[in-house]
């Protein structure tokens, strides 16, 4: 599955100079790694945030944020966003914010 190469671009841009940053193909898409952790991606042109699972419900309630159900079954502490939710560059910033601050609570791999 092809993903988007702008919006990619984009999260480049949020992520360059960061130390730990890696990019890897998942789920059909890309996936940006933190420290070796899973921390956002994209399938197609949506938004995959992982947020954790104590900030789950609370991305839930935002706009154009439904579940991540890749494999038919929700994963807890996993969102899309749908491109909407991340036209402007202020809002696809904070999910990267919000994606980097759950991961950072991980141990490196």
């Amino acid at each position: 599955m092809a993903y988007d190469e702008g919006l990619a671009e984009r999260i480049r841009d949020a992520l360059r100079g960061r130390r730990g940053t890696s990019e890897r193909r998942m789920f059909g898409g890309i996936a940006f790694m933190l420290d070796g952790n899973m921390a956002i991606g994209i399938v197609g042109d949506t938004l995959m945030a992982r947020v954790g699972p104590a900030r789950y419900e609370d991305a839930l309630a935002l706009p154009y944020v439904r579940p991540m159900d890749f494999t038919g079954k929700p994963m807890k502490g996993y969102v899309y966003v749908d491109p909407p939710g991340i036209e402007e560059d202020a809002a696809l910033e904070n999910w990267i914010a919000a994606c980097s601050a759950f991961v950072s609570t991980l141990p490196p791999k």
